[in-house]
This record gives structure tokens, C-alpha cells and sequence, in this order.
């Protein structure tokens, strides 16, 4: 690759990526202002707008979404003529969980064993980098050669939708004859890979009453109804006995018919331990990609240290609903309801709440955009031929942007392949990984731009 101009360019920019990726993983941007203030968001949107600018972006702008936080917007022009392409990334993260459970500090990127670890490395403030590595390297080798537009999100992880809501009220903000969306990864490393499908999500909490107050376990044990039991059965009805997905109504069957994931590699990218079984049947690509999953995310309950010997009066729980392409993610969220309320015991008081949805998304991996990616990452990845495969994940804003741009061509690629472990501790970045993806996406620029000539 290093005969390459463009992979030359961008090699020989990986020190100033990594500063600069530093910089942003300092910020502790996660949208949920409850437990980081927001102005550590503010702060990570600032210098994107400035990064923008400085790389000659016209009407950067902080735009204010009804969620109540900021995405960053930029455009930089092309030649007279040239396409238009969107390029996507989000600047908030995760949560860091337990920072004890970190090796180095979450918010401080370390570099150890040939990887850049932190939160947000892969996910997805790696994904801005990449953009700027690819149009900086296109800058110096002739220009670059269409017109583009960056948009960098605020909520992505929170599934509150403000950017989805802001595009529909501004729909000639974003339109793009192609859009990269950098919030995906290959499904290893080494291997370059499109993601054509994402599973949409629902996100449901559900609360169980059933006293005025908590009781003395050993005065009322045994005949008081405690809401905690009550949860327990409820969470336990929304899976068979093989772990496999149980949501009345909802189809589990389906078949993914591209890239297989084998079932030791899974073992070992998802840390199963020793001993302990897959959940499910189908094969392991069947279960990530194709049908639904549900995951227990939070209960609200006693700590052990502290505990009371008593019936717990109340009990909550949020669960995650992830829902495949064929499924609509408001009639999952409909089923998962009823099923939470059906199979609540005991005549206890069950509520539940929508608190986030995001509908799944299959792209067309037959179109033009899909050839000119197809040519830049044999290139970019010397001796590997572009791979399709699917993804569990929910990125919400593609179907947004495919509804209100249904000519628009939709690529996903990024930097969260399994080593990277994004939404856990110790995330973290191949640089190898960044500087193919940005040499990946400048030639894809290139020859994107070349086939509409």
C-alpha cells in the first residue's frame, strides 16, 4: 500500500490522528446528562465545529435538536458538477461502566499491545478521525474530487432520535447522492467489510407493584406477593429454554445467507467462558443478524451489601429489544408490551414505557457506490476482497436519511470490529484499522466521483 499516494499521505498522518483522537476521547460526551454534565458535550461538539472549519468547511454550524443536544454539520464543496456524499460519525459515547474494571482510564487514550484504548476510540469518535484522515489525504494528492458533507451526532447511543427529527424538519440538510455512514466495523481485523443490514431496537421499561411498602421477609414471606419474584418470571418468560428470543407474536426464524460467523470465533470475539453455552439455535450469524434478541440492560433492585431481610414492594427493570429487517420496530415495541403485561403473576400492577426505538435497515449492495467501495478496499486491503455482513447494532438515523433520500446510496464501514469490545470496558482502536479505513475511504471518494463521469 505504501506505493500508493493516498496511503502514503495518510500513514504519514497517523501521529497527528492519534493527537487529535486523544483530544477527543478527553471529552466525557455521553448524552445522558444525568450522570455527565453537558457541558463535557458541548465541549466535544466545539472542536469538531473547529476541526471543520479549519479543514476549510463551509456552514459548520451547531445544530440543536429536539432531543436537547447538539449535532455538528459542515460542507465542504467540490467540483462544479460532482456528486454529493454524506459522511456520518457521532461524537457522544457510552457510558464508561465500571472504571474500576478499565485497565487504563476510560477517558484518557493509552496505547498498549499495538491497539489506542478509551471510550469512544472505535465508537465512534474514531470514525470522525478517519473522515478527516481520508479528505486530508485526498487534499494533497489533487483534491477532492465531490462534494461533502459531514454530519457528527450528539445522541446516537441514547436512541432518543433528536437528529432523525431535526433531518425530517430540514430535509435538504442532509441529501446526498451517497452516504458513509463511519459507525460500523469489519468483521475482523484485516478483513474489509460493508454491513448491508442492522437490526433496529426498542427500549422498554417496566415496573411491577404489588404492596404499599416493603414488608418483613420473616412477619410476611410466603404469602406476600413480592414484586422482584414477579419481575424475575416476567424477564424469564421473554426467553426459551435454549435462550433463544420468546416474544409472543414475534417471528424468531429467520436466516442470514451471507459472511457465517463460526462458532469458536464468536466464543472467543464475545469472551464466552469455558464451559458455558451459546444461546439459541441457527447458526451464530442467524441469531446477531436475522431474528430478534432481548437483553435485560438494568433492574432496579437491593444491592446485596446492605440488604433488608424484606418483600420488595416495587421492582423495575429496562429491556432491549433488537429487531431485524422485515420487523417493524413500532409493532416489536406493541408485542413486547403485551407480552410484559400477559405475563406478569399474581394479578400484580405491571406498567411498562417506550423510552427509545429505532427501526433495522437493509441497503442494496448492487449499487454503483457498492463497486467504487468494492475497488478501494482491494486496494486499501491488498489480497482481501470486500465482504457483506450484518450487523446487531441499530444505527437509527439510516432509515431516516433512506426514507427522506431514496435514491441515496447507503455504505457502512468503521472501526468496531470485535477487538475493539465498543459499549464494554476497554475499548479500544486498531490504528492499522484506522489508516486502512481512511486510505478505504478516500479511494472510495475518488471512484465514486470517477463513475459519475
Amino acid at each position: 500500500m505504501s506505493s500508493n499516494p493516498v496511503a502514503a499521505t495518510v500513514a504519514s498522518l497517523m501521529p497527528r490522528a492519534k493527537e487529535e483522537l486523544t483530544e477527543l476521547v478527553a471529552f466525557k460526551s455521553v448524552a445522558d446528562f444525568g450522570q455527565f454534565p453537558r457541558s463535557e458535550s458541548e465541549g466535544a461538539a466545539r472542536w469538531i465545529t473547529e476541526a471543520l472549519t479549519a479543514e476549510g468547511f463551509q456552514d459548520v454550524a451547531l445544530l440543536d435538536t429536539p432531543d436537547g443536544t447538539q449535532s455538528v454539520y459542515g460542507y465542504l464543496p467540490g467540483p462544479e458538477g460532482a456528486r454529493t456524499v454524506l459522511l456520518y460519525a457521532h461524537y457522544d459515547v457510552q457510558p464508561p461502566l465500571d472504571e474500576a474494571g478499565w485497565d487504563t482510564p476510560p477517558f484518557e487514550l493509552t496505547e498498549r499491545d499495538g491497539r489506542w484504548y478509551g471510550r469512544g476510540t472505535a465508537d465512534c469518535k474514531g470514525g470522525l478521525i478517519m473522515h478527516l484522515l481520508a479528505l486530508r489525504a485526498l487534499k494533497a494528492n489533487g483534491g477532492v474530487p465531490v462534494h461533502v458533507k459531514v454530519i457528527v451526532e450528539g445522541s446516537e447511543e441514547q436512541g432518543t432520535g433528536g437528529l432523525e427529527r431535526y433531518a425530517e424538519a430540514h430535509p435538504e440538510l442532509l441529501e446526498a447522492d451517497a452516504v458513509v455512514i463511519g459507525d460500523s466495523g469489519n468483521f475482523r481485523p484485516g478483513l474489509p467489510t460493508v454491513t448491508t443490514i442492522l437490526r433496529g431496537m426498542t427500549l422498554v421499561r417496566v415496573r411491577i407493584d404489588t404492596l404499599e411498602g416493603n414488608l418483613h421477609s420473616g412477619q410476611f414471606g410466603g404469602a406476600a406477593p413480592d414484586a422482584l419474584a414477579a419481575l424475575v418470571r416476567v424477564l424469564d418468560s421473554l426467553r426459551a429454554e435454549d435462550g433463544s428470543t420468546t416474544v409472543d407474536g414475534l417471528s424468531g426464524d429467520a436466516s442470514w445467507d451471507g459472511l457465517q460467523y463460526d462458532d469458536e470465533q464468536f466464543r472467543k470475539d464475545a469472551g464466552v467462558l469455558d464451559g458455558v453455552e451459546l444461546i439459541g439455535s441457527g447458526t451464530v450469524a442467524d441469531r446477531i443478524w436475522a431474528r430478534p434478541a432481548v437483553t435485560v440492560l438494568g433492574i432496579d433492585c437491593p444491592p446485596v451489601v446492605g440488604a433488608t431481610p424484606s418483600v420488595q414492594a416495587s421492582a423495575r427493570a429496562l429491556i432491549s429489544l433488537r429487531v431485524p429487517p422485515g420487523t417493524d420496530a413500532a409493532r416489536a415495541t406493541e408485542l413486547l408490551r403485551a407480552h410484559l403485561e400477559a405475563h406478569t403473576p399474581w394479578g400484580a400492577r405491571v406498567s411498562t414505557e417506550q423510552v427509545g426505538q429505532g427501526q433495522p435497515f437493509r441497503a442494496d449492495p448492487s449499487s454503483p457506490a457498492y463497486r467504487a467501495m468494492a475497488d478501494a478496499m482491494g486496494v486499501a486491503y491488498p489480497g482481501q476482497e470486500m465482504s457483506l455482513a450484518g450487523q446487531g447494532g441499530s444505527i437509527p438515523l439510516c432509515n431516516t436519511l433512506a426514507s427522506l433520500y431514496p435514491k441515496a446510496e447507503i455504505l457502512l464501514i468503521g472501526l468496531s470490529e470485535p477487538e475493539a469490545r465498543i459499549h464494554a470496558v476497554n475499548e479500544s482502536v486498531s490504528p492499522d484499522e484506522l489508516e486502512r479505513l481512511s486510505v478505504t475511504e478516500a479511494l472510495f471518494l475518488r471512484n465514486y466521483a470517477a463513475g459519475a463521469s
